[in-house]
C-alpha cells in the first residue's frame, strides 16, 4: 500500500532527494576543481624547480669556463692585451650569460708560510687588533708553522694549547691551507674573515707584492691605512696594463709590476638574463699537467653567495 503524500518522511520528499543529489555532485565537483589545481600546481613547480635547477647547472658551467678564460687572458702574447692580474674586473659576453672574472697574482698577497715577525703585527694592527694581541699572535702563527716544539717569547706551543684546554695543538709544519690560520690559539673569527683575501700558502715570498696586493693584504705594509690602500688600488687599476709608468705608495715608493707569476687567484661570476647567478673561486698554477690542462688547481671553492 503506497503512503500519502502527508504521510511519507521529509527525507522521501522527491524534492529534497533533488537536493542532496545536487549537492553531493557539487561537492564531488568542488574535490575534483580542489585536486586538478593541486595536481597543476605541483607540475607547475616542479616546471619552475627544473627551469632553475637548469639555470643553475648554466650559471654555474659559464662560471667555471671563466676560469679558462682568466688563463686565456693571461697567457695572451701581447702585453699590450694581456689580463693584469691585480684584481681589476673583466667582463666576457659569453651567448646570453655576463661572465666577469677578477685575477689576482698570489705574490700580491701575504704568504702566511713565509711572512716575518714584523709584517704579521703590521698585518694585525693593519685590520684592527690591538698592538698587546697582535704580539701574541704573531708569535702564535709563528710557532704553529715552525717545526720546532720550542716555545718562542710570547708564542705557544703544545703545553700553552692543553693549558688553554685544546686537545691538539699546533701543527709544527707549514700551513697547507689558509683555513687552518684558524687552529692557531687566539685566531679570532672576525679578523680571519678580514684578512682572508689577502693570504695565501702559494707564493713563497715575504712579504706582499703592491703591484698586485688586494686592500687586505696592502694593510701589512708599514704606514698603510685602508684609505691609503683604496686610493692606491683605484690609482692603480686605472693603468691600461703592466707596462704603465708605476704608481707610488703613500711612502713616497713608486711600484711597478715586474715579470709574469705562476700562481693566480681567480674569481668568476656568471649570470643569466633571468638573474640566476653562480661563482667560483680557484687559485691556479699555469703549467700543463698530466692531463694535458694548460694549468693546474691547487684550491677550489664553490657553492658561495657572498
Amino acid at each position: 500500500m503506497s503512503l500519502s503524500r502527508s504521510q511519507r518522511s521529509p527525507l522521501q520528499s522527491p524534492g529534497l532527494q533533488k537536493g542532496i543529489a545536487l549537492v553531493i555532485v557539487l561537492w564531488i565537483l568542488l574535490l575534483v576543481t580542489i585536486s586538478t589545481g593541486a595536481y597543476t600546481l605541483m607540475a607547475r613547480m616542479d616546471q619552475l624547480e627544473a627551469h632553475t635547477m637548469i639555470s643553475s647547472t648554466r650559471a654555474r658551467m659559464a662560471a667555471e669556463s671563466g676560469i679558462n678564460l682568466a688563463v686565456l687572458g693571461l697567457r695572451d702574447p701581447d702585453e699590450l692585451t694581456r689580463l693584469v692580474p691585480d684584481g681589476r674586473p673583466y667582463t666576457y659576453q659569453v651567448g646570453d650569460v655576463m661572465v666577469e672574472i677578477a685575477v689576482t697574482d698570489e705574490r700580491g698577497k701575504v704568504d702566511i708560510n713565509s711572512v716575518d715577525e714584523a709584517t704579521l703585527l703590521q698585518l694585525f694592527q693593519g685590520h684592527g687588533m690591538d698592538e698587546e694581541n697582535a704580539v701574541y699572535l704573531a708569535a702564535a702563527v709563528l710557532d704553529w708553522a715552525d717545526p720546532d716544539e720550542i716555545e718562542r717569547a710570547n708564542g705557544a706551543e703544545i703545553d700553552t694549547y692543553l693549558s688553554a684546554g685544546l686537545e691538539v695543538g699546533p701543527g709544527n709544519r707549514p700551513f697547507v691551507m689558509i683555513e687552518e690560520l684558524l687552529q692557531v690559539l687566539g685566531m679570532p673569527w672576525e679578523l680571519y674573515e678580514k684578512m682572508e683575501p689577502g693570504l695565501t700558502v702559494f707564493s713563497e715570498t715575504g712579504a706582499p707584492d703592491p703591484a698586485f696586493a688586494p686592500v687586505e693584504a696592502l694593510l701589512a705594509l708599514p704606514e698603510m691605512t685602508e684609505e691609503d690602500a683604496l686610493n692606491f688600488i683605484e690609482e692603480r687599476q686605472s693603468q691600461d696594463s703592466t707596462t704603465g709608468a708605476g704608481v707610488s705608495l703613500p711612502n713616497g715608493q713608486v711600484v711597478m709590476a715586474r715579470g709574469r707569476g705562476l700562481t693566480y687567484s681567480v674569481l668568476a661570476k656568471a649570470a643569466l638574463p633571468n638573474g640566476i647567478w653562480d661563482q667560483v673561486d680557484a687559485t691556479i698554477r699555469l703549467g700543463g699537467n698530466a692531463e694535458g690542462y694548460p694549468f693546474r688547481v691547487l684550491r677550489w671553492r664553490e657553492g658561495f653567495h657572498n
